[in-house]
């Protein structure tokens, strides 16, 4: 089971490798996240933000998440990197 938190989470974390690298973890195409279905999802948290995220987009639940954006302003993300809004 998920928590709130993790819903601000996908909101504001960003991606940090590959072709979308820098754009949130909501931002991120369905087909993309499909991609690690086949081919494994990194390990850890950014694995389980990714799939969570990736159930949220199937079940047409986008749109929840877009208003958490920022919600993390003067903090910093899982990374330890600071949230700019």
């Amino acid at each position: 089971m998920f928590e709130k938190k993790d819903l601000i989470k996908i909101a504001n974390m960003e991606m940090p490798f590959g072709k979308y690298k820098g754009k949130t973890l909501i931002q991120l195409p369905e087909e993309y996240l499909l991609w690690f279905v086949d081919r494994g999802f990194p390990s850890g948290q950014l694995g389980y933000l990714m799939q969570l995220t990736l159930e949220i987009k199937i079940n047409g639940l986008d749109e929840i998440i877009y208003p958490l954006k920022g919600k993390w302003q003067g903090k910093t993300d899982p990374n330890g990197d600071k949230i700019e809004s």
